[in-house]
């Protein structure tokens, strides 16, 4: 069974965060103030539902989700983009595939070490971020 990855996370590093944005097509307004935000993600299990937030003073995106059921998706405030989504366990990664007009698209959460890691990528470029736990869980 994998680890948990219920919790609420705080950003420890973000790798190649512009890069994956500009595959997004996000303006370089928007890449300039997304590159100086420190990210939190609150994620909750209820039954078999997920919701994962992630959380910046600039806005908050929330997705809920159950796994192995696909769902349409509108990324509002990230790239506004309408996207299918599926979600499933690989091991003891959680990992969504989206399509829709970018290539190649999607994101992977497990943790590691007690950390939280995400992955995300889009047409060949890929963001690696690290999340600690809060401690005042």
């Amino acid at each position: 069974m994998p680890a948990s990855l219920c919790g609420t996370w705080e950003m420890i590093s973000n790798v190649n965060f512009e890069g994956y944005m500009i595959a997004l097509g996000i303006s370089t307004y928007l890449r300039k103030i997304a590159m100086k935000l420190k990210l939190k993600k609150v994620i909750e299990q209820h039954g078999d539902k997920y919701v994962i937030k992630t959380i910046s003073a600039f806005r908050t995106y929330s997705v809920s989700i159950r796994v192995d059921d696909e769902f349409e998706e509108f990324t509002k405030g990230l790239d506004n983009r309408h996207v299918k989504s599926l979600v499933r366990w690989e091991g003891k990664k959680l990992v969504c595939t989206q399509t829709g007009e970018k290539k190649n698209r999607g994101w992977t959460h497990w943790i590691e070490d007690g950390k939280l890691h995400l992955e995300l990528h889009c047409e060949g470029q890929v963001c690696k971020q690290v999340f600690k736990k809060n401690v005042n869980e």
